[in-house]
């Protein structure tokens, strides 16, 4: 494949996606294990931006200095060979024992401060790369039965702990970004701050609200059933889009992690294309992984696939915003009475008063013609090629 994708996308890819080695919780992996190094040649042959990382892809957990050291030395020259950058970096506080019942909302404080701890050391880590995008996702931060913790208290641990969080940021000069990763559930049978909308309040009630946005995924949102191009609509809207993980997944299904545009491709494109208009400057960032099926020489058509699909999308989506007859039905669908859409623009006494005396005809605004049919299959025409 001689496609290379535009880099003004910063594409990203996590070690812990392209370094899946097609494991589920049925079947053993299919896959030989790929070193950092090597995932980072397999993703800049690719043509990708840069690569992601949680602690422990890096580094293993009981690595010793010696084993540190080298495994840093590897993948420094990994990303320079490849002109990889790491936007982004991220804790792994969901696979150690440690944490079967949480990290940041566990009931004993030692593992609460161990986590906090751990993570310290995670954004240490991230910094020493460049990272500044450093992203949470509470993977254990829940509970199979309320009986078994208080969700208020839980609430109460976490912002405790992001706010140490942004407290060693401030004293290390790191100037992180912290990108909070909502899901409704697994590997927990319920997990708190379960869709977007959920950080997005909780946010605002941090000491450091500034430094905290989010970072959406697409198949968590999927995961409740919820339209993640609204989610999305609504991080843009309080300008809390900091990063955000991209991949396709079946509704109400378990976190299936397929190549982006793979399963909704429809979906994809409304996603890329409020990206798209509204200027998302942020890595893309693919949080997904190959057929367990796929041998290594597929995983490239794995990672090259992710972002030629974006790009296809990227530019359908220009070509939806200048299509003549897409556009007209659009200008006739949104148009309306300027002088009031003016009012409504403003909380003035005056804005008010004219509002409340205004006089409406209901049976009359009800015969707008809304031509969503014709729009909506002239979108999917446009999609399929034939536009």
């Amino acid at each position: 494949m001689t496609w290379k994708p535009n880099p003004k996308y910063k594409f990203t890819f996590g070690l812990w996606t392209v370094g899946n080695v097609g494991r589920d919780p049925f079947g053993l992996p299919t896959r030989p294990e790929l070193s950092p190094a090597q995932i980072c040649d397999l993703v800049g042959e690719a043509g990708a931006y840069g690569v992601n990382f949680h602690d422990n892809d890096l580094i293993p957990i009981d690595a010793t200095a010696g084993e540190v050291a080298e495994i840093k030395r590897d993948f420094s020259a990994a990303l320079k060979r490849n002109k990889l950058k790491v936007p982004m970096a991220t804790v792994n506080l969901f696979t150690e024992a440690v944490f079967k019942d949480g990290a940041f909302t566990s009931h004993d404080p030692a593992v609460r401060a161990y986590a906090v701890q751990k993570t310290f050391r995670a954004m240490d880590l991230g910094a020493e790369f460049g990272a500044k995008i450093f992203v949470l996702w509470g993977g254990r931060e829940g509970a199979e039965s309320d009986a078994h913790k208080d969700p208020y208290q839980a609430i109460l641990h976490t912002r405790q702990a992001f706010n140490l969080l942004a407290a060693y940021n401030i004293e290390k000069g790191y100037g992180y970004k912290f990108a909070l990763e909502a899901k409704p559930n697994e590997p927990r049978g319920h997990i708190y701050n379960a869709v977007t909308g959920s950080y997005l309040a909780f946010i605002q009630t941090l000491d450091h609200p500034d430094m905290f946005g989010v970072n959406p995924e697409v198949a968590h949102e999927h995961m409740a059933g919820l339209n993640f191009v609204h989610q999305i609509a609504a991080a843009l809207d309080a300008k809390k889009l900091f990063h955000i993980d991209l991949n396709d997944q079946e509704f109400g299904r378990y976190d299936q992690d397929f190549r982006f545009g793979s399963a909704n491709l429809k979906h994809c494109f409304h996603l890329v294309k409020i990206l798209e208009d509204h200027n998302y400057s942020a890595p893309r960032s693919f949080d997904c992984h190959a057929y367990r099926a796929s041998d290594f020489e597929d995983l490239k058509w794995f990672a090259s696939g992710n972002m030629r699909t974006y790009e296809i999308l990227a530019d359908k989506a220009k070509r939806w915003n200048t299509d003549k007859d897409i556009q007209a039905l659009v200008k006739n669908i949104t148009a309306g009475d300027e002088k009031i859409a003016k009012l409504l623009k403003s909380t003035s006494k005056a804005s008010v008063k004219s509002i409340s005396e205004a006089s409406f005809d209901r049976h009359e605004l009800a015969t707008k013609r809304l031509p969503y049919e014709q729009l909506d299959q002239l979108t999917m025409e446009l999609l399929m090629g034939v536009r």
